[in-house]
């Protein structure tokens, strides 16, 4: 049934080349932003996005979780978060954090944030 509709190159071909073309854009910015930016600038970045999927302003997630999707060590995971606290911009608890200030985040965020948030925004508004 897939490949009856993707032979006929209909809507939901389109959505999945979309799809496949947003994943391609997130991993290769998430490559390219582990090799040249700051753990800081990182981590607002993984925050960012996941906070834009999440219904409210707080994360359930822990430091080591973080510093796995990183690929850093937790202890660098807590400072780097005990500066985005300092500066305003999150308040974290053990295992809650939650965004203050989001364009204290942003600002704090590298360039890749915005590439990744615009190309997610675009498959969003051509499944609509």
């Amino acid at each position: 049934m897939l490949a009856k509709e993707l032979a006929h190159h209909g809507h939901l071909a389109h959505l999945l080349l979309g799809y496949t073309r947003t994943l391609m854009v997130q991993a290769g910015q998430t490559a390219a932003c582990n090799r040249h930016h700051s753990l800081l600038q990182r981590l607002a970045r993984w925050l960012l996005l996941a906070l834009d999927r999440s219904p409210t302003r707080e994360l359930a997630v822990t430091h080591e979780l973080i510093a796995g999707a990183l690929g850093v060590r937790r202890e660098s995971v807590t400072m780097a978060a005990a500066t985005l606290q300092e500066a305003g911009a999150i308040d974290c608890q053990r295992g809650h954090i939650r965004m203050v200030d989001r364009e204290s985040l942003e600002a704090m965020s590298c360039e890749c944030y915005q590439v990744i948030r615009w190309e997610c925004d675009s498959l969003s508004r051509a499944a609509s």
